[in-house]
Formats: C-alpha cells, sequence, structure tokens
C-alpha cells in the first residue's frame, strides 16, 4: 500500500528588490514600500509590491490630524509580478501622514496604512 504524503505550495516570499522596504501588513495581504526622496514639498516616488498579487491597487496619501490629503494624485505604473511604482506624490506640509494602500483582490478590497511624520 502506497502512502502519499501531500505537500501544500511553499508561499511566495513577497520581496521588493532594490534595498531596504517598509512592511505594511493585513492578515492577507503584504505591501512593501520604499519612497524615493521623501522631503516636504518636493514631488517624490513609492515604489512598492503587494502580494499575494492584486486585482487592483492604489495609494495615497493623508494627514489624519488635519483631515485632508495631497494636493496631487499619483500615477502608478505596474512593473509586473505585483511591482508597482507611483510617481507625482507630494507632501505640502510638516507633520504627520498617512500612506494609504487600497488593494483589491478577489472581489474585496481593503485598505492598509502606515504613519509617517516628517519634521
Amino acid at each position: 500500500m502506497r502512502r502519499w504524503l501531500l505537500l501544500a505550495p511553499a508561499a511566495q516570499a513577497c520581496e521588493l528588490p532594490g534595498g531596504a522596504a517598509q512592511p505594511v501588513k493585513s492578515a492577507a495581504t503584504t505591501v512593501l514600500f520604499r519612497t524615493v526622496p521623501l522631503r516636504v514639498g518636493e514631488h517624490f516616488a513609492v515604489e512598492f509590491a503587494v502580494c499575494p498579487v492584486p486585482e487592483a491597487v492604489t495609494v495615497d496619501a493623508w494627514m489624519p490630524d488635519h483631515r485632508h490629503g495631497m494636493n496631487y494624485k499619483p500615477t502608478i505604473a505596474a512593473l509586473g509580478a505585483g511591482r508597482y511604482r507611483a510617481e507625482g506624490l507630494m507632501f505640502h506640509m510638516a507633520g504627520r501622514w498617512e500612506f494609504v494602500f487600497e488593494v483589491r483582490a478577489d472581489g474585496k478590497s481593503e485598505r492598509l496604512a502606515h504613519s509617517v511624520r516628517l519634521e
């Protein structure tokens, strides 16, 4: 009598090539991101990876203490394999901001946020 051992496939590691990245996680989703560069009053880009690969994703930022967002809408380019680059973001004032990633997968939307303080 043969016995079979069935193994589930290993979970795909979420990676963002090119150096250190900041993680934002939920039970179902991981976002790794880094900014290029990040200064008050200057446009910047965000490179990020989403695991598992979503159907759709957006990135934005807002100031919870002031109840307003950015004055600019970023453009997002898909780079393949769950990697993206958003350009045209700007933090127009110092203070606490939140990066907000809206991820749509399996017909459900999820919001992941990460706080950052700029002086």
